[in-house]
C-alpha cells in the first residue's frame, strides 16, 4: 500500500519528516510509529495503519512534505505480490509486396543535415523535463514561481511571501529581483584613473587613510544554530499571524483572592484524586459562559473566502512550554467538564507535549488560546494570536498587593488578563465587555454555580 502524509491540522498544508522510526526492509506491525513529522507547533508521532515490510521510503528526513503526498510503501502482511503478467508475443510482422524496393538514394549533406536537427529535435521533445531543484524544498511556491525565480536567478529562501500560508507568489519573486537591480550599481563604466603624483604613486588626496578604530576582538566562541524543526514553524506561524491579524491587546486586572482561597481548600481533594490543581481549570471555567456571551471571540477568519466563522463547540488551546518550544494541544468540549476533568487533561495533555508524545488529535479543533506564562512571572504580556482563532488570553502571575476595598486598604492576591485580539473580527469596546465579565466570575467563583 501507498502511505500518504494525512491531514495534520487546520490550515496545515505540509509537514517537515523530522525522523524515520523505520527502514527499507523492516517488518512493521500495524500502530507501530513509523514516523516523526513536525507540524506548525508540535513533533508527532504517525504510526502504521497495517502490519507488513517497510517496501520503500519516499522522501528523506528533513524534507518538507504537502498533505496527500505518498511518503512510503509498504507490502501488507498476508497479501501475495501479484506475479508478472507473461510477456505477449511479438506480433508477426506485416507482409510486405513482393515487388523489391529500391534503394532510397543517399541524401545529400544539407539533408543529411536536416536529418540529423529533425532527430535531434524529436530527441529532445521526448526527454523528460526539467527537474525542478528540491533546494530550498521547504518553502511554499508554485512551480510557475519557482521557474520565474529561477529564470531570475533569485534565491526562494531569501524571499518573504505574502500569499496563504506564508506562499511565495510571483510578485515576491518579482519584487525581490528589483530590489536586487536597485542595489546593482547603476553604471558600468570603469572608474576613472587616480591622478598620479609627480612622484609616480597616488595623488596625496587619494592616499588611503588608516582609521583611528580599535579593532572589534571576539572573545567567545561564536554558534550558529540552523533555524529547523518545531522553532522553525513556530517562527513562521507567529510571522504569519503578525502579517495577517490586526493585533491589539487589552489588559484588566482581576482580584483572584477567593479561587485562591478555593483552590487550598481543595489541596487534600486533588491529593487524592492524584491530580495537580492549578489556577487554570478556575480561569477555563470562567471563560466559557463568556464565550458563549461573546461568540465572535469563539471564532477564526478564513481569508481566502472572507468569512468569519462562529464556532459552536468550546475547544481550549492551552500553550505548554516545552524544550523543543511552545506546543498548543487542545482540551475538547471544556464545556461539558468540570474542575477535576480540566485539572486532569491539562496535565495529562501538558506531560504528552513534553515527552513528545502527543497525537494528531490533540493538537486539532482548537477555537480559543490560553497561554499562561503566570508560574514563570511577568506582570503582563501581549501575547500572538494563534491563527486564524481571533483571540488568545494571557494569564499572569498571582502576586499579593495592598487594593482599596470598601474603602480600606486589604492585602489581595491581584492578577493581570492580558487578550490579544483580531481587530479585523472583534472591536475594542466588544474585547473589553468580555474581560469585564471574566473578571465577574474570577472576583466571586460562586458567580459559575449559575453561569
Amino acid at each position: 500500500m501507498e502511505f500518504k502524509l494525512p491531514d495534520i491540522g487546520e490550515g496545515v498544508h505540509e509537514g517537515e519528516i523530522t525522523k524515520w522510526l523505520v527502514q527499507a526492509g523492516q517488518q512493521i506491525q500495524a500502530d507501530q510509529p513509523m514516523v516523526e513529522v513536525m507540524t506548525d507547533k508540535a513533533t508527532v508521532e504517525i504510526p502504521s495503519p497495517v502490519s507488513g515490510t517497510v517496501a520503500e521510503i519516499v522522501f528523506k528526513e528533513g524534507q518538507t512534505v504537502e498533505v496527500g503526498k505518498v511518503i512510503l510503501r509498504i507490502d501488507e502482511a498476508g497479501k501475495a505480490k501479484a506475479a508478472p503478467a507473461p510477456a505477449a508475443a511479438a506480433p508477426a510482422p506485416a507482409k510486405e509486396s513482393p515487388a523489391p524496393r529500391a534503394a532510397a538514394p543517399a541524401p545529400s549533406a544539407p539533408a543529411q543535415g536536416a536529418s540529423k536537427s529533425a532527430h535531434r529535435v524529436a530527441t529532445e521533445a521526448n526527454e523528460p523535463p526539467e527537474v525542478e531543484p528540491d533546494i530550498p524544498f521547504n518553502v511554499l511556491a508554485t512551480p510557475a514561481t519557482r521557474k520565474l525565480a529561477r529564470d531570475l536567478k533569485i534565491d526562494l529562501g531569501g524571499v518573504s511571501g505574502s500569499g496563504p500560508n506564508g506562499r511565495v507568489t510571483k510578485d515576491d519573486v518579482q519584487l525581490a529581483f528589483e530590489g536586487q537591480q536597485a542595489a546593482a550599481p547603476r553604471s558600468s563604466h570603469p572608474a576613472p584613473a587616480q591622478p598620479k603624483s609627480a612622484l609616480g604613486g597616488s595623488s596625496p588626496s587619494t592616499l588611503p587613510v588608516p582609521a583611528n578604530r580599535t579593532p572589534v576582538v571576539t572573545r567567545g566562541a561564536i554558534e550558529r544554530i540552523p533555524l529547523k524543526g518545531i522553532r522553525k514553524k513556530i517562527a513562521e506561524s507567529m510571522a504569519h499571524s503578525k502579517r495577517t491579524a490586526a493585533h491589539f491587546t487589552y489588559v484588566e486586572e482581576v482580584d483572584m483572592t477567593l479561587v485562591a482561597q478555593m483552590r487550598k481548600a481543595a489541596n487534600k481533594e486533588a491529593e487524592s484524586r492524584g491530580v495537580k490543581l492549578t489556577f487554570l481549570p478556575f480561569v477555563i471555567k470562567a471563560l466559557i459562559p463568556c464565550l458563549k456571551e461573546f461568540p465572535f471571540l469563539n471564532s477564526s477568519l478564513e481569508d481566502d473566502k472572507q468569512e468569519i466563522v462562529l464556532k459552536g463547540d468550546y475547544n481550549i488551546g492551552i500553550a505548554v512550554d516545552t524544550p523543543n518550544g511552545l506546543i498548543v494541544p487542545v482540551i475538547k468540549n471544556a464545556d461539558a467538564k468540570g474542575i477535576w476533568e480540566l485539572a486532569a487533561e491539562i496535565s495529562e495533555l501538558s506531560e504528552k507535549a513534553r515527552s513528545g508524545k502527543l497525537a494528531l488529535d490533540d493538537m486539532k479543533g482548537g477555537t480559543f488560546t490560553i497561554t499562561n506564562a503566570g508560574s514563570i512571572g511577568g506582570v503582563f504580556a501581549t501575547p500572538v494570536i494563534n491563527h486564524p482563532e481571533v483571540a488568545i488570553l494571557g494569564v499572569n502571575a498571582i502576586r499579593k498587593r495592598p487594593v482599596v476595598v470598601d474603602d480600606e486598604i486589604v492585602i489581595r492576591d491581584m492578577m493581570f488578563l492580558s487578550i490579544s485580539v483580531d481587530h479585523r473580527v472583534v472591536d475594542g469596546a466588544d474585547a473589553a465587555r468580555f474581560m469585564n465579565r471574566i473578571v465577574y466570575f474570577l472576583n466571586e467563583p460562586s458567580r459559575l454555580v449559575f453561569a
